[in-house]
């Protein structure tokens, strides 16, 4: 998706996808296909406003957590799509 919103959600694919359920996959597609606006998804992940019931799971947990970035890690610019075709590492 473009947006100008925060590279939230690519940056949380790259770390994530590999790794989740074929349900949390599902559950992902509809998260950042359903909403209109990705800066809703961007207020959900960071608890600036709750999100809706339908979007409460454990993949949003997932995401709120990754937006704590405990790391510290910069987070400037969205990660290069290529991450979509390797093979998990």
């Amino acid at each position: 998706r473009s947006s100008s919103c925060p590279p939230l959600s690519s940056l949380f694919a790259k770390e994530n996808l590999s790794r989740m359920s074929e349900r949390q996959l599902n559950l992902y597609d509809r998260l950042i296909n359903e909403p209109s606006n990705d800066w809703d998804i961007y207020y959900w992940a960071t608890e600036a406003k709750p999100a809706p019931d339908e979007f409460e799971n454990d993949v949003m947990a997932m995401l709120r957590e990754f937006a704590k970035n405990k790391k510290k890690e910069q987070r400037l610019r969205q990660p290069d799509l290529e991450y979509l075709f390797e093979p998990p590492r």
